[in-house]
């Protein structure tokens, strides 16, 4: 059974995205599911103290085939809410589709084409790719106001735009 939770934590100053730190949080398997859960709260406490973030998001569920893999991440999505709730922290739900538009400029992007994008935009090499969905969101929850979400889809992000761009032309210029 598998029941982890992906973390990426970024500082925006003065419109440039900084990396903080990414990561992925792995309760023992041989664990129970509560003794697990409960390794998920301790060590995502943890960060929250450590790093004081000012704001949070996580993806909204996309339910598959899969009901137990569905039921397993829906109890450690809930967990983490629970944690960040009790820090006081509001909290971004974000669709994966608006995540990858955000990042990408494309809503179906593949995993790839995200971590190639976290790549440039946060000049850094995630340490998995949980953490490149991680950083992807944290980077979407900081350009899209909580009661905007749905109607960014079709809008145009400008500070993001110039940040991608200004990667682009970095990149071609190595």
């Amino acid at each position: 059974m598998e029941l982890s939770k992906r973390g990426g934590i970024i500082e925006v100053k003065s419109n440039r995205l900084i990396h903080v730190d990414d990561g992925r949080i792995s309760p023992p398997s041989i664990s129970s599911v509560g003794e697990r859960l409960l390794f998920l709260k301790n060590k995502l406490t943890v960060i929250v103290e450590k790093y004081s973030p000012n704001t949070s998001a996580v993806e909204q569920i996309f339910v598959g085939p899969g009901t137990g893999s569905s039921l397993k991440l829906g109890m450690a999505r809930g967990v983490s809410i629970l944690v960040l709730a009790q820090a006081g922290l509001s909290i971004k739900e974000l669709p994966p589709k608006l995540v990858k538009k955000t990042v990408t400029g494309y809503g179906s992007a593949s995993k790839d084409q995200i971590k190639s994008m976290i790549e440039k935009l946060l000049n850094i090499i995630p340490k998995n790719e949980d953490s490149s969905d991680a950083l992807a969101i944290a980077i979407s929850a900081q350009h899209i106001g909580y009661d905007d979400i749905n109607t960014k889809l079709s809008n145009d992000y400008n500070g993001l735009n110039s940040a991608i761009a200004k990667a682009l032309l970095k990149e071609k210029n190595v």
